[in-house]
Formats: structure tokens, sequence, C-alpha cells
């Protein structure tokens, strides 16, 4: 019996292309999600707009880390979650039972803790946590951060908020390379962000994409050698807000604080932890100092691949509607995803300085402390008694 040919036409039924279609219950297209109609949008106070506003300098203030008086075990935080998970060794933790509008001080102090250590810290189903509660909780943290080029909400008194919003077809891939775009907000500021949060508002549904990525800069420095450590330990980074305002300018846009260059220690030691740290972004360092321009641009290059290609320093989470992520931006890049259009992804950030960044020699690494604390064998970085690659 010869075989029936099948013309796959998109253009028709399933029925005239041949396929036996039967009745489902679940309504599935490859690749593609239902689009929400924003009818009534309960959000519109926070849609962006760009002040025409300019302000001073920012000035040194007083910080004193709130992670420092938290539980080791998160104790206090942890009493009614209902589940806790580790994304990864390294980095990210997702907790479920927890209202974050809730929080007492002491487990307040815990969170801190906890962000400190696992990088981020992501909390689902926060629809009570509004952006008075958001910013109340960053607040306590530290003084909060008001960006000088990006866009605050729409309702005036909320200029320490900054918005996400994007929606259609326009994205950044053109732009940019994808390991470009990995960063830590405002690195160039003397005191760059700490504790950090992020709601969705509103967002693809599962599947629709809009992930975001994280990356833990302490696992980061534990993928470099240990003279490769030393080495980056004695050098300093120019990271620098020129770009982020003249794209602005570019626009037509406010830079409501004029831009600055910051030069930082390249690794950096956690006031809580005491683990250290790689402190390098694509987006924000322009130059190592104390080495010629081609040396510095290799090193550059270098950290750029480790950042972006060190899959077990990273974790990528979906947030949804009412999700809410808490990351320390001192201790984690971070990378949006797009191709999720049709769909809206609509979210507010608040975030509060930290300290300025120094390098503690005395300081340990994240790997060597769990090495020690759980047993586990020493790391091998000098490839000996290694067998071949079959994976």
């Amino acid at each position: 019996m010869q075989e029936q040919q099948v013309s796959f036409l998109p253009s028709l039924p399933e029925e005239k292309q041949g396929f036996l279609v039967s009745k489902s219950s679940v309504n599935y297209e490859p690749g593609h999600t239902p689009v929400e109609a924003h009818n009534d949008y309960q959000f519109d106070r926070l849609r962006p707009r760009f002040p025409n506003v300019h302000w001073p300098a920012l000035a040194e203030v007083p910080y004193v880390d709130k992670g420092l008086f938290g539980h080791p075990g998160s104790s206090n935080l942890l009493e009614f979650a209902t589940e806790v998970v580790d994304y990864a060794p390294k980095i990210g933790t997702e907790i479920t039972g927890i209202k974050l509008r809730s929080l007492t001080d002491v487990q307040r102090n815990d969170l801190a803790r906890l962000v400190a250590t696992r990088g981020v810290v992501i909390f689902r189903g926060q629809d009570d946590f509004d952006i008075d509660a958001q910013r109340e909780l960053g607040s306590y943290f530290g003084t909060l951060h008001k960006h000088a080029t990006t866009s605050v909400p729409l309702q005036e008194g909320l200029e320490d908020v900054h918005v996400i919003f994007m929606e259609g077809t326009k994205d950044m891939r053109a732009m940019f390379t994808k390991p470009f775009l990995w960063h830590s907000d405002v690195t160039y500021e003397l005191q760059p962000l700490a504790y950090t949060s992020l709601k969705l508002l509103s967002g693809p549904p599962q599947g629709g994409g809009g992930d975001t990525l994280w990356c833990s800069q302490y696992a980061a420095y534990d993928a470099l050698s240990p003279l490769m450590q030393q080495f980056l330990e004695k050098l300093t980074a120019l990271h620098s807000a020129k770009m982020q305002a003249d794209g602005s300018r570019a626009f037509g846009r406010t830079v409501r604080r004029e831009p600055i260059v910051t030069e930082h220690p390249l690794i950096r030691t956690h006031p809580v932890t005491g683990w250290k740290s790689l402190f390098f972004n694509p987006g924000f360092v322009t130059a190592i100092k104390g080495v010629p321009k081609t040396e510095s641009d290799h090193i550059i290059g270098y950290l750029t691949e480790i950042v972006s290609t060190t899959y077990e320093a990273q974790a990528r989470f979906q947030l949804r509607r009412n999700d809410v992520a808490i990351w320390d931006n001192r201790i984690c890049n971070h990378t949006a995803t797009y191709g999720f259009a049709p769909h809206r992804r609509h979210a507010v950030r608040v975030a509060c300085h930290g300290e300025r960044p120094v390098f503690d020699p005395a300081g340990t690494s994240q790997e060597e402390d769990y090495c020690a604390r759980y047993g586990l064998p020493q790391i091998n970085k000098d490839c000996t008694g290694l067998a071949n690659y079959n994976d």
C-alpha cells in the first residue's frame, strides 16, 4: 500500500492537512501564550515617566548592614515558611509561606543576612506588598537610591522607585551583545547599591519568556585560580555612568544628575559574610587601573566571559505577577531576557545604598567556607589528574 503524502500547509485546517484531530481539554499552541488585555489597568500610577528635574551630586551617607544582626540560619525569618528551596549550591533561594509586608525587624535582619549569603531570594504571591511597603522595607535597610536617568512612576513623590516597563516588539538585543548586558546596578556610584527588591506587576505567563538571570560574584571569584585571584586583588576598576547618561540625552531625556566615574576595587569583601567576591560587570566597567590598555581590555574580556558563562554561578527565575525578587547588588550581576513580545513586562525596583566597596585580604571565599563547613573536597584548579571531557 502506498504511503499517503501529507502536505504541511499552515493556512489549511489540520483536518485538510491529513492529520487525525481529536478533541482535548488542553488548549496548547507551541511557542504561543495568551496575551493579557490591560483594560482598567490597576497600576497606571506606576507607569514610567522621565521628569525634567536636576539633582545635586550624591554625598556619602552612613550605612550599617542589617545583615550583621541576622541569625546565621535565618531562623526568625523562616519560622512560618512552608518551603525553602535552593536553586543551586552557590546562588538562589525560593521561599513560600512568608509575607514580606508582615516581617518584624528581627525577621528583616534575617532576610538581609540570607540575601547576603544566597545572592537572590524569590518570594511568590506577594499581592499585599504594595509600593509603600516596598519602599518602607528598602528604607529599613538603608538610604534609598534615586536613579539619574531611568524612569520613575507617574505618581509624584516616588522618585526613589525605578520603573521597568516594556511591551511591543522593541528590546535591546540589537543594540548590545548578550554578555555586555550582564550588570550590577549603578556600580559607578560612590556607594553602590546593596539590598534591592523587584516586584513584578504584570508580565508574561509561564512559558511566555521574560526571565531574569542572576550571577553570583562570590562564585565568579571562586571560578578563578588562586594565582588569578591574587593578581586581581591588587587591581581597581573604573566604573562609568557616561554611557547611560549619553544614551538618555540621545533620546531627548533629562539627565537628572551629572554622570561620574568612580574607582572601586576589582575584588571586594562582604561585611556580613566576610567572603571575597568579584566586583565587576561589563555594563559599567570601562577600564582596569594600573595596567596598559591591552591588558585592561583582555582582563575585561576574560571577566566578562567568567560572568556570562560560569553556569554554576547562575540562577534563572521567571517572576509572575506579584512575585518579588530580593538580591544583593554588591555580590550579584543580573540580566534580563527578551523575546517575550507581545506581552507587557512591568515591574518596580527599590534599592538602598551600601558601603563603599573595600577589599579585606583577611576575607575568605564562599567555596572555602562551604568546603570546610560541609566536608567537601577542595576544587582542583590546576588541571592535574583530570580525565578527558565526556559529557
